[in-house]
């Protein structure tokens, strides 16, 4: 990392930058921006990150607590170093016995939602500033913000930014460019098309869309989620009820509420207890509750049920920063006044008192803050309306296959619950006290694909947004996690470095050569129960790409399991269709239509010899020279799925451009 030489603090006079132009250009430190921006410096591109706040990290490093992951397993690379660089510095720092380096890991005794790692916010920082500045091609330039974009047909060519404190603006040239920020403001001033708010249910034919009232289905008795899936539990109900007819499903312009989490404790040599904030009102303190992440390393919880004020958040997305820092007012001082009001307001109850009467601010957090996070969580503001819009559907079940849609160009998958916080204050039925749209749908639920497409903006063809993407509010609920996030970053960069090795933009780059370059660098594009993409070996990858492909109509690719023949003349099938680079070909229904491979219907289980003739004579129908690299020995024994998955993922490595 390093800063402009060009760009002292007390100029103010405006000024360019980027000649030659940056190979890169990403906008917003957040997790997402970040790994990004490293990932495309580790690729050998010359990187310039832009951030609008002084602090890098965004959520992460402003009160977030834990990594909202679900799978405990590897995902990306850069997010799985992030993790290990996290507990390393708790091993390290106190110990491998250590309550702090234990709560930093994922916990093996309990398959709750809690039981995913922690981190201090401090902490995340220190990490994401030593990654950032190991990376010798990463210039980071901070508190600066995008006013304005030019545009060279299907080009982005540069962008301007303001100081965020003063009036000095930079216009920077790059080759590509990437918004990674919460709010989309780059994506915005590129003029590109963008919405925000709610869709109607009939829009797409989303059963959650819209203004939508809900309870709680009582868990039954049968696990929270069928087939069961190597996930945490998420959820107390199985699922929601809508309520009609208060739920119209109509569309407007709301986002889901923000608040501060803020970081407290009850350790007496590490706490500053909260004072009257200015103007405090009880009445408008917002919504309230005990949701926690607790665990925290150094005795510390994360506070998400505090001042969650529904209605501010509404002006956010399309803002000035000016109009953001009055409403991140609104937020911090009903955050700091829940918890007054809690410790000393006689209208508090006697319960809520005793529970949160030794909590207060963790003075080794945010110390030139005030010991205040210093970032709203802003979950839900712009989304581009990309060439792919990730929709309800994309996260449940696809019909006749036990599994979400299967989407071919996938580069990140999703595994939180689609859920939505209270959208309006429009009150809810009597009796009945969940908001106006909130809702969880832990029953239908289940891990996706995040297509390519859905980061791809229409018009422009060299800027990406990872963060931003292309969904519906409701398909939203499931996309809006920092690791989904990290994901979709790292694969922005590894497109945009294939993209400069290959001499074109990064929305022409060939979909399935990125594919195959995601799952080669150990990127999970298929959530699949019995695979883990960072072990080592060759079938990993292949299970993965193969997982984008219709190969498999569960989540369990059972990569031990013998191959029968009725599959593997189906799997033929694809593979012959993915050589033809057939336009037609759908993985969905390829899935559909996968032969029961179980019972006498499965047939017998095809020998290696078996399937070396059939791949040989495949070869042969492609044009190819029989391969010397199959095996030479055990042609007696049956071939598993993982191996054969391997062979034809070689084999398709042949393929013509």
């Amino acid at each position: 990392m390093s800063n402009p030489a060009n760009l002292s603090s007390n100029s103010t006079v405006s000024a360019e930058i980027g000649s030659p132009p940056y190979d890169f250009v990403v906008v917003g430190a957040t997790p997402s921006g970040i790994v990004c921006a490293i990932r495309a410096a580790r690729e050998g591109l010359r990187v310039l990150l832009v951030n609008p706040m002084r602090h890098v990290g965004g959520f992460m490093t402003s009160g977030a607590g834990g990594w909202e992951a679900p799978y405990d397993g590897a995902r990306s690379p850069l997010y799985d170093e992030t993790l290990r660089r996290i507990s390393g510095y708790y091993r390290e720092n106190y110990g491998e016995e250590s309550p702090q380096y234990r709560a930093s890991r994922a916990d093996p005794a309990t398959r709750s939602r809690l039981g995913r790692p922690k981190v201090e916010p401090r902490v995340a920082e220190l990490i994401f500033e030593q990654m950032l500045a190991a990376e010798s091609r990463l210039t980071v330039l901070r508190e600066y913000y995008p006013v304005s974009a030019k545009r060279e047909g299907p080009r982005l060519t540069a962008v301007v930014f303001r100081e965020m404190h003063g009036e000095r603006t930079l216009r920077v040239a790059g080759k590509n460019f990437a918004d990674c920020m919460y709010e989309g403001d780059l994506l915005a001033v590129a003029g590109v098309p963008w919405r925000v708010g709610r869709e109607a249910r009939s829009e797409y034919h989303e059963s959650h869309a819209g203004v939508i009232f809900t309870r709680d289905r009582p868990l039954g008795k049968s696990p929270n989620l069928r087939p069961p899936l190597n996930i945490r539990k998420m959820g107390s109900s199985d699922g929601v009820e809508i309520l009609l007819p208060e739920s119209t499903g109509e569309t407007d312009d709301a986002v889901m509420a923000y608040n501060y989490r803020l970081i407290l404790t009850k350790n007496p040599a590490n706490r500053a207890m909260v004072s009257m904030p200015e103007g405090y009102d009880p009445a408008r303190l917002g919504w309230h509750g005990r949701s926690i992440v607790p665990g925290l390393p150094n005795d510390k919880i994360a506070w998400n049920g505090g001042g969650r004020l529904i209605g501010p958040q509404h002006a956010w997305p399309t803002g000035d920063w000016k109009t953001r820092e009055e409403i991140s007012r609104q937020y911090l001082n009903a955050a700091v006044g829940r918890l007054w009001f809690y410790q000393n307001d006689p209208a508090a109850s006697d319960d809520d008192r005793e529970f949160w009467k030794d909590y207060g601010l963790a003075r080794d957090e945010f110390p030139d803050n005030g010991h205040l996070p210093y970032e709203v969580y802003v979950r839900e503001a712009r989304r581009i309306v990309g060439r792919y819009v990730f929709t309800e559907h994309d996260a449940v079940f696809a019909p006749g296959i036990e599994r979400t849609p299967v989407h071919p160009d996938s580069i990140a998958v999703t595994d939180w619950p689609i859920d939505s916080v209270a959208c309006t204050d429009r009150p809810p039925r009597k009796g009945e006290v969940r908001l106006e749209g909130a809702f969880i749908i832990a029953d239908a639920w289940r891990p996706a694909q995040v297509p390519w497409r859905t980061l791809l903006v229409q018009g422009l063809d060299n800027l990406l947004v990872p963060v931003c993407l292309s969904a519906t509010h409701v398909g939203w609920g499931t996309l809006r996690l920092e690791p989904v996030w990290m994901q979709t970053g790292e694969a922005a960069a590894y497109a945009v470095a294939l993209a400069h090795r290959r001499g074109c933009a990064p929305a022409l780059v060939d979909a399935d050569e990125l594919l195959r370059t995601l799952v080669q660098a150990r990127v999970m594009v298929s959530f699949l129960n019995d695979v883990d993409v960072a072990a080592s070996g060759d079938i990993a990858p292949a299970l993965q790409y193969f997982g984008a492909k219709g190969f498999f109509k569960t989540y369990d690719a059972r990569p031990d399991a013998p191959l029968y023949g009725s599959l593997a003349q189906a799997w033929l099938t694809t593979v012959r269709a993915l050589w033809r680079r057939d336009a037609s070909f759908d993985p969905t229904a390829a899935a559909c239509d996968l032969p029961d491979d179980s019972g006498e219907a499965a047939g017998e289980p095809v020998s290696l010899a078996d399937f070396v003739e059939r791949l040989q004579n495949l070869r042969a129908s492609f044009g190819l020279a029989p391969t010397p690299s199959l095996p030479v020995s055990g042609f007696g024994t049956p071939v598993s799925r993982g191996e054969a998955c391997r062979f034809l993922f070689e084999l398709l490595a042949e393929r013509p451009t």
